[in-house]
């Protein structure tokens, strides 16, 4: 228990560092806290920091599409002698990282949109839905083209090129429910999970980190955009989206107390809410729930006045950053991965991005709603404040959180769409 507890301490106490770091380094405020939690959470999930457990155990593991085993599932084995103690250690260490992941984001959620203006997001949400459309048309197009290059290498292409969609467009829940509506074999569905982790950890770091100034040579820059050159405010220094000490006194400290109660009870009642559907639309409901309720919150004037909402909010982020990035373990997945399914989902991914920044640059579209609307359908809605973090834009969450939910909406009924399109080919 004192493992758990110690390594729940690092996590929570390890983003102080980092945040404390960008405050006193001009090389690591340009990096960002957030970019900084990734690599060090690749760093301490690869220099066997945490125990792997046996051969046994992570074959049964890898059958899944968690990191963990429900306790129900791995009682038996452990009885039948076909684990030992140590692997139940694994075990637990695994579902409290996946835990831990899954609350933080969720807390984070309305805690960030606490300060955000609706009205504001308003004029924001046609162009939103615009790169939404061009996200989709870019997507499909890309699958098309990796399923033509090498859809004849790779078993059950049409369903990997569903999957693939799936994934894209509503993130791992999407993924999970089309291997069974499609009924992709299970080594093909992990090689194409592990593929995804591989290319998506590549892409999540060029987002974060050089992508907006690349995109900035060919698309028009966010802030000096007409649509959003009028609704867009200087952040005062002592308001901006790096600044964290204003939380440190007394009076803050406080308020925002009183903020985290207020977005633990909207979480309460978004897992109260969920349970009343179907499980397969849990993780939509949550995530709907407390978007939902984050952003009504926000039009109380005495909640939207409380200051470092958005900050403390991003404390969250960089937690769920830094123990989504330790659960990689890069050389199993280097390992595993089959060459032409990794160019598929290579293609699909940066073929995807090529294309609709062309798009953007044709309908006019800029850089940051660009960057989010990729983020949201690649990586599903919790990464959305993150990379809105990394790009330094608190004005696209709103709409990234948008076009993320609605991925999860309709990324199955896509997928299936796909698979059945690539088998007339």
């Amino acid at each position: 228990m004192w493992i758990i507890l110690l390594m729940l301490m690092g996590y929570l106490l390890l983003p102080i560092l980092l945040i404390y770091l960008t405050h006193v380094s001009n090389t690591m405020r340009k990096i960002g806290a957030v970019v900084l939690a990734y690599a060090v959470g690749l760093i301490l999930g690869n220099i066997n920091l945490f125990p792997r457990g046996g051969d046994f155990y992570r074959s049964l593991v890898n059958a899944t599409s968690k990191n963990f085993l429900p306790k129900e599932e791995i009682m038996p084995y452990l009885e039948a002698g076909n684990l030992t103690t140590g692997d139940l250690l694994v075990n637990q260490i695994a579902s409290t990282q996946d835990m831990l992941t899954n609350l933080t984001v969720l807390i984070a959620i309305p805690l960030l949109l606490f300060s955000l203006d609706l009205k504001r997001w308003l004029h924001l949400a046609g162009e939103a839905f615009k790169s939404l459309i061009l996200a989709l048309v870019s997507l499909f197009i890309a699958i098309v083209v990796g399923f033509l290059i090498w859809g004849s290498s790779i078993p059950q292409s049409a369903e990997v090129g569903g999957l693939l969609v799936g994934v894209y467009t509503g993130g791992t829940p999407n993924l999970a429910i089309l291997r069974l509506a499609l009924q992709v074999d299970q080594e093909i569905y992990l090689l194409t999970h592990t593929s995804d982790v591989v290319i998506g950890a590549i892409f999540l770091l060029f987002l974060m980190t050089v992508a907006q100034r690349i995109f900035n040579t060919f698309l028009p820059h966010f802030r000096d955009s007409k649509k959003h050159r009028a609704i867009c405010t200087i952040v005062k220094e002592s308001e901006g989206l790096d600044n964290y000490l204003g939380m440190l006194n007394f009076k803050s400290f406080l308020k925002l107390g009183i903020a985290l109660l207020l977005s633990i009870a909207i979480l309460g009642i978004a897992f109260g809410l969920s349970t009343l559907f179907d499980p397969k639309h849990e993780t939509t409901i949550i995530v709907l729930t407390v978007t939902t309720l984050g952003i009504l919150a926000s039009l109380v004037k005495r909640i939207n006045a409380i200051e470092y909402t958005f900050q403390f909010g991003m404390y969250f982020i960089i937690v769920f950053s830094l123990g989504l990035a330790s659960l990689a373990n890069l050389r199993v997945l280097l390992e595993t991965i089959s060459l032409g399914l990794f160019m598929y989902v290579f293609v699909a991914v940066f073929g995807s991005m090529v294309i609709h920044v062309i798009l953007s640059k044709i309908f006019k579209v800029d850089t940051d709603t660009t960057i989010i609307t990729i983020t949201a359908l690649t990586y599903s809605a919790p990464f959305v404040p993150a990379v809105a973090a990394a790009i330094r834009n608190k004005e696209v969450i709103i709409s990234g959180l948008a076009v993320g939910t609605l991925g999860y909406a309709f990324g199955t009924y896509a997928g299936l769409m796909m698979a059945a399109l690539l088998k007339l080919f």
